[in-house]
């Protein structure tokens, strides 16, 4: 291929295109489509939350988060640092801790992961955590029980201010997604999460991707109720 002044022109304007795409907030996926409807999936496995006291007791008394992964929600990101999480039944090593820090510990796990460690956690979005059980946390530095935090994160869509004006929607509304492939469907009472500072991106659980064949990075299509 013959590389031509025109060539090269293009190539930085869909650079320069892709990195102001970035800085609003629209995926790549999103933002190479005329169609704001098709959205990207991420697939959340558990995780932990941590509080500034927690992670003083786990980890040591000022201790710092160490930033592994940049998640694609600006400012949030997968820490090195795991943990255990002990219920009573049973218990799951090497939790991923999510950063930054948070005012409260909150513990996202599966329902199968529920029953291996004998709680009951309810279907909550994130941050809803009244009235949902709590759990010991083991750091290498430390032990905590925590009186309340684990839940089963509702499936949500972030969504960039952009794209919900585009789409007619506003943040706490429900729609409907569709997936296509082999194990296919609808996924109804969806949330919509959307700020100046969300990325589009549709979060599920293991189990809701396994359950239609989804992997991260994948493209349902959001439908308005």
């Amino acid at each position: 291929m013959q590389i031509t002044n025109t060539l090269i022109d293009r190539i930085v304007a869909e650079l320069l295109a892709q990195g102001r795409d970035a800085a609003a907030g629209r995926s790549p996926l999103t933002a190479a489509t005329s169609d704001p409807a098709l959205v990207p999936v991420g697939v959340s496995n558990r995780h932990i939350h941590l509080s500034r006291p927690d992670m003083d007791a786990l980890f040591g008394p000022g201790s710092t988060l160490t930033r592994m992964k940049a998640m694609k929600q600006p400012g949030q990101y997968a820490a090195a640092e795991t943990v255990i999480l002990r219920g009573p039944k049973g218990e799951i090593g090497k939790v991923r801790v999510l950063g930054p820090l948070r005012k409260d510990t909150q513990i996202e796990i599966s329902v199968a992961d529920g029953f291996v460690l004998g709680v009951k956690p309810p279907m909550r979005m994130s941050g809803r955590l009244e009235g949902s059980p709590g759990i010991t946390v083991v750091g290498p530095q430390g032990v905590v029980t925590v009186d309340s935090g684990v839940i089963v994160a509702m499936r949500h869509i972030h969504m960039s201010a952009e794209d919900a004006v585009r789409l007619g929607l506003r943040n706490g509304d429900s729609v409907h997604v569709e997936v296509d492939g082999p194990r296919g469907g609808v996924m109804r009472n969806v949330s919509i999460r959307s700020d100046a500072v969300s990325a589009t991106e549709m979060h599920i659980d293991v189990e809701e991707a396994n359950a239609f064949g989804l992997k991260n990075d994948a493209v349902v299509r959001v439908v308005k109720v």
